[in-house]
């Protein structure tokens, strides 16, 4: 067989063998083109929430293609994307009053830097600097890569990149560290922004810090009149704990960035909502004030229709309970590692448990990241490690029965890569 065209996101194809074909989708599983079911235990990159076709949200999509496709946003609205403004501004921290959508994750980060750069231009401040956290991650455009940890994901694209303030990871411990340095940047001047993903680093190795690091990140922006703009593309809907992660550390952001969950997965889409101040600061006679930002496909009438669905989902079944149960599972199963010494740093954050293998070397390129990736494969998961950072985020649905299979696995798998076994 030919081999594909395609050239698929985050793959080396002189390394990686012919893809599979993944010809449906049900509940926590995948299933290829051979019949076998795969347990989707990271959600398909983070974005799954409810499992695989919700049946809500299916029939949202199949009734918003009998009457809509793409509509121009600049020019008209419609009635999934009003909805879903006004559910969005239910369900966020208050004090967020408006919504500007976009269509991926990346996009909503650029979208909240150029809001936050456009506020203090308008009002005649001179702020551009922006502030964010060693090892973050907040996509792949040139403004959010430029934002995120610098290394072998942007090498190559260094003469691109703008620079930016960056704040030491709060290590247990060392908390004090960190807001000591935002409090230095603060009072040297210019900051526009604080840029943060709160509570757990995704792409930067599942980092978790402590609640209160935030509230007090938030405080002394607050203090110097700094905005914080808060990336819950991957903490929202539900993965911390709570709807937003945000509402742990009792914070309204200056600016949320969302998408992955909020179609439940099941369409691109993405929203950047602000404040009242940020929305009014663009508001003017002066159309050199206009907010200059769109994507051909804003607002899409489907994929808003589906994260309408999403909505009832939240409103009318109970997601709360199947993520204080999930919570439940992930902390049962990992006492089996307790003291475990082929496992460091063992950690929890909602739904998303993490724990670095004890490997001869670490970081995102470790070969054992593949070689554990291929063996969960042959065992019926789709988990990618970070490297040598195992970690689990699956739909709300998954049963404790497939949930305790991910955890067999990783308890063969580990012994497997270190010879052990």
């Amino acid at each position: 067989m030919n081999r594909s065209t395609i050239w698929h996101p985050f793959t080396q194809h002189a390394l990686e063998p012919a893809m599979k074909s993944i010809v449906s989708t049900e509940g926590a599983f995948l299933i290829d083109q051979d019949g076998n079911r795969i347990l989707d235990a990271i959600s398909s990159w983070w974005v799954i929430t409810h499992g695989h076709r919700h049946p809500t949200i299916m029939e949202a999509i199949r009734a918003a293609t009998d009457a809509y496709d793409q509509i121009i946003f600049a020019e008209f609205s419609h009635e999934p994307a009003e909805k879903l403004a006004e559910g969005l501004i239910d369900v966020v921290p208050a004090g967020l009053k408006h919504v500007f959508y976009s269509d991926s994750g990346s996009t909503s980060v650029e979208v909240a830097l150029k809001m936050a750069l456009g506020y203090f231009h308008n009002r005649g401040e001179p702020r551009d600097r922006i502030v964010v956290m060693e090892h973050g991650y907040h996509g792949d455009t040139i403004g959010t890569m430029s934002t995120g940890e610098r290394g072998v994901f942007n090498a190559a694209y260094e003469p691109l990149l703008f620079g930016v303030d960056r704040l030491a990871f709060p290590e247990t411990g060392r908390e004090q560290r960190t807001l000591d340095m935002f409090e230095t940047f603060c009072r040297a001047g210019g900051i526009a922004a604080l840029l943060i993903e709160p509570l757990v680093l995704g792409a930067g190795g599942m980092k978790m810090y402590d609640a209160g690091v935030l509230a007090g990140l938030k405080a002394i922006a607050e203090r110097h009149g700094s905005l914080l703009i808060a990336d819950e593309v991957m903490t929202g809907w539900g993965r911390t704990g709570t709807m937003f992660a945000c509402e742990q550390a009792g914070i309204t952001p200056d600016i949320l960035c969302t998408s992955k969950g909020l179609t439940g997965g099941a369409l691109p889409l993405a929203a950047t909502l602000c404040t009242g101040a940020i929305f009014d600061a663009h508001v003017s006679t002066d159309r050199r004030k206009t907010f200059f930002h769109s994507s051909s496909y804003t607002a899409n009438p489907i994929a808003c229709a589906a994260a309408v669905a999403n909505l009832d989902i939240w409103r009318s079944e109970p997601v709360l309970e199947r993520i204080e149960n999930l919570m439940g599972l992930h902390r049962q199963n990992l006492e089996r590692f307790a003291g475990d010494k082929r496992f460091a740093n063992i950690r929890q954050a909602g739904t998303i448990v993490a724990l670095d293998l004890v490997a001869p070397s670490g970081g995102y390129l470790a070969e054992v990241g593949p070689r554990m990736r291929q063996q969960f494969r042959e065992r019926g998961l789709l988990i990618r490690p970070l490297g040598n950072v195992i970690y689990l985020m699956p739909p709300y649905c998954v049963t404790a029965e497939e949930l305790g299979r991910a955890y067999d696995a990783i308890d063969e798998v580990a012994s497997i890569v270190l010879g052990k076994v």
